[in-house]
């Protein structure tokens, strides 16, 4: 029987070694951005709610990998790295969420509302389970128009367990629509565990009334995620079969960066950072099989330092939104009697005392 070192440099040989340095460099790139995010929501540079995706490196490069251009995908409002791995710079990201106008979203979106129509990223959502319709929409329109591409339905462990999802998850088979449901399992829907919060924990079983075919990938492992979204997602756009992963993953922090994460037991944490770190890990597997070495990683964690100081340097650099267009973009065509930058200016005058 081989060992599983021999077993993991054979699955390694068969991969190219310019993809396993970029997905490092990627993990690393949004590790430090987060972690980065973390300490500027400290200063006061950003504002309202802010969640990272701190330990879910290699789910989020993973999927994205097995993308492609035609593809669409919907979040929650912990998206700041799958926007960035989607081809979106660093820059506008930091810039939306200090409320830039260089930001994605104009500076109106904020954390939790990312968004780049270029890249097929159609936002984050803040009310639990809202993209998750829209996805499903999105999947019939491609079907409907018979376009290329999948729709990627990203959520947490919590979205779930809410009736939307399970509306959603019996039109896309209805239909045999091309959406894959991506189900970020870090264990807890804010503070409530996947086990005290659904009567079925197994969350990859969830479409099994639906005749939905369901997996449980190790969100931790970069290849595994990519491997099995590449196949599924094959499979829902050739077949039209749509699919449930349930992406298991160790959360870093709390569920925001305001949340003291009192409800899990510090040496649970502590362990779990410690055996579950997806970027400390990936690269101690690239070192040991001779892809990098000590110097190359040494200058890519220089590189990515570097990389994420500039998006600070330049959302700090940025101008803010003005006054003067608070109603632009709130409809998508023009329409009777909407504000223009004289009502704008005036209500602030007047919230101000200044009228």
């Amino acid at each position: 029987m081989a060992k599983v070192e021999d077993t993991q440099r054979s699955a390694l040989e068969r991969e190219n070694p310019d993809d396993l340095r970029h997905y490092y460099y990627q993990m690393l790139l949004l590790r430090r951005f987060e972690e980065r995010t973390s300490e500027m929501y400290v200063k006061a540079k950003i504002g309202g709610y802010c969640h990272l995706n701190l330990g879910e490196e290699a789910t989020i490069v993973g999927l994205m990998a097995a993308l492609t251009p035609d593809d669409y995908i919907f979040t929650n409002y912990r998206e700041h790295g799958y926007i960035i791995a989607r081809g979106v710079p660093p820059g506008p990201v930091m810039a939306e969420l200090f409320g830039k106008e260089t930001g994605v979203s104009g500076g109106r979106g904020g954390s939790m509302h990312l968004f780049d129509a270029k890249t097929h990223f159609m936002g984050g959502y803040a009310i639990v389970g809202g993209q998750v319709p829209l996805a499903v929409g999105a999947a019939y329109a491609l079907k409907y128009q018979g376009k290329p591409g999948v729709v990627v339905a990203q959520m947490g462990d919590g979205t779930t367990n809410i009736g939307a999802f399970y509306e959603s998850l019996n039109l896309a088979k209805l239909w045999n629509l091309p959406v894959l449901f991506f189900i970020v399992n870090n264990g807890y829907g804010m503070g409530t565990s996947v086990e005290m919060g659904s009567s079925e924990p197994d969350l990859w079983k969830k479409g099994a009334s639906f005749r939905i075919h369901g997996e449980r990938i190790d969100g931790t492992d970069v290849l595994a995620v990519r491997d099995a979204c590449r196949r599924l997602r094959a499979r829902a756009e050739q077949e039209g079969e749509p699919a449930i992963l349930d992406v298991v993953s160790f959360r870093f922090r709390g569920h925001s960066v305001i949340d003291a994460d009192r409800y899990r037991d510090p040496e649970f944490v502590r362990s779990g950072r410690e055996k579950h770190d997806p970027v400390r890990n990936f690269a101690a597997l690239l070192h040991d099989h001779d892809i990098v070495d000590d110097d190359w990683l040494k200058a890519m964690t220089d590189r990515v330092e570097k990389e994420v100081q500039e998006a600070i340097d330049f959302a700090n650099a940025s101008p803010d939104p003005r006054f003067e267009d608070m109603y632009v973009n709130m409809y998508a065509t023009p329409v009777p009697n909407i504000p223009g930058p004289e009502d704008a200016i005036r209500e602030v005058k007047i919230n101000r005392g200044e009228l």
